[in-house]
């Protein structure tokens, strides 16, 4: 993520272990007792039609919601699902609505079962209410728009369902936790578009930054806010690779040199910034990487698990050098570490100005200022200092949904933090204050 050098994107991979523990099943007598993937279906869809029976009159000037008529269709490689217009049938690990027939299909053998098995039946609930968000969209008649539009759209209105779980009024869902949307991030992590993927191109869908954004707009603001998505409304932050060595290689900077390079520039990004946040100069901020046994601190302001900290008392930030820092690496991405970094940053100037990183608020404009720096990078033009390239953002996300799992015992879910990160990337440091 150097000037005219840009960081790469890794799926996230076994740094993020799911979180142990589903949401819960009514008729269910235990909450991951292995219910099958086609009851939770059938439950997910009818608990979304429930929904959009309420709902979708508020988008329609008044006109009741009709159920699809073509019904569930799932299938196997052996038993693929009925043809979509002129569409031939045959077998993909997905799930996708079909306006001709007024149908959702989806994969039974391996799509649907794994994402169950491996991220909670929430999820689930979350991809078939995104197909039924492609119903929505053709009753309303609201398709002339770009596909990413159109999928964001969907999972925005996916959003709004899930708010309905998380109010208490699901007929399915039930006792939704901070972990349990955690895993459903984590999921979403996986069903993004690679990165590199033009937002113009035909199946684009988005980068997982984008989309989680759609979804939380969906659960903090609701569906009229998704109804009002256009294409020059919508914040698309995907861009293609600028160069077939980038699109190659990644652009992946080794691991020494991204921790230098990133140290630097969020060093000059706090002493442009300090001053509007805190009225007064910025002091450069001491950066100790260790191995083994960190440095003595009294009292350290830890983040990412305690594997890394702010010491107020020597006015210094740290972390793992041995294990943290590579295995963000090499799992997500060098950005990972530019996230690892933001968040130090940022704690040193709460700590600095005089306010808290311990509490809720505290620990939220600490993601947020982290943000802030990912704004002052997404603005710059080559040359400039360090630029953000394909997959950056979902690296971010990918490592503060790690950071946010490792300190569940805060009570604030990686949900919210990266609610509060996306602000400070959208709007500055104006967001945060």
């Amino acid at each position: 993520m150097i000037a005219d050098r840009r960081l790469s994107a890794a799926v996230l991979a076994v740094l993020l272990t799911a979180v142990a523990g589903c949401v819960s099943v009514r008729e269910s007598a235990e909450p991951d007792a292995g219910v099958p993937a086609d009851d939770v279906v059938t439950r997910s869809v009818k608990d979304v039609e429930r929904f959009w029976a309420d709902r979708y009159p508020e988008l329609s000037g008044g006109a009741a919601f009709e159920p699809i008529q073509g019904g569930l269709h799932p299938y196997t490689e052996t038993t693929p699902p009925p043809a979509c217009g002129d569409q031939q049938s045959a077998y993909q690990p997905n799930a996708f609505y079909c306006p001709a027939g007024d149908f959702i299909g989806w994969d039974a053998q391996t799509l649907i079962p794994q994402l169950q098995e491996q991220f909670g039946p929430l999820l689930v609930g979350v991809v078939f209410a995104h197909e039924y968000g492609h119903a929505v969209q053709a009753r309303l008649g609201a398709v002339d728009q770009p596909t990413v539009v159109l999928e964001q759209q969907a999972d925005c209105y996916a959003g709004a369902w899930m708010a309905d779980a998380l109010a208490g009024r699901s007929e399915a869902f039930t006792g939704v936790t901070p972990a349990q949307l955690d895993n459903t991030v984590a999921g979403l992590l996986l069903l993004r578009d690679q990165p590199g993927t033009p937002a113009q191109a035909a199946e684009a869908h988005g980068n997982a930054f984008d989309r989680i954004r759609a979804l939380q707009d969906g659960v903090e603001k609701g569906a009229a806010v998704c109804a009002a998505y256009r294409a020059d409304n919508l914040p698309v932050t995907e861009v293609p690779f600028t160069s077939p060595l980038d699109a190659a290689t990644g652009g992946d900077l080794p691991y020494a040199e991204a921790v230098t390079s990133l140290a630097e520039d969020a060093q000059g990004y706090w002493s442009r910034a300090y001053p509007d946040l805190a009225g007064e100069p910025w002091q450069a901020l001491p950066v100790q990487p260790f191995t083994g046994t960190p440095p003595s601190c009294t009292a350290p302001d830890p983040a990412a698990g305690g594997s890394a900290f702010y010491c107020k008392a020597g006015d210094f930030v740290t972390f793992d050098n041995g294990r943290l820092g590579p295995r963000l690496h090499q799992n997500i991405g060098d950005n990972a570490v530019g996230m690892l970094l933001g968040d130090l940053f940022a704690r040193a100037a709460q700590n600095r100005r005089g306010e808290s990183t311990s509490d809720r608020a505290g620990q939220l404009a600490v993601d947020c200022l982290a943000g802030a720096w990912t704004n002052d990078q997404l603005k710059r033009r080559p040359g400039q200092g360090l630029t953000l390239s394909p997959g950056d953002l979902d690296e971010a996300v990918a490592a503060l949904l790690a950071f946010g799992r490792a300190g569940e015992v805060t009570g604030i879910s990686a949900f919210d933090r990266i609610a509060s990160y996306r602000s400070g990337v959208l709007q500055g440091l104006g967001a945060c204050t």
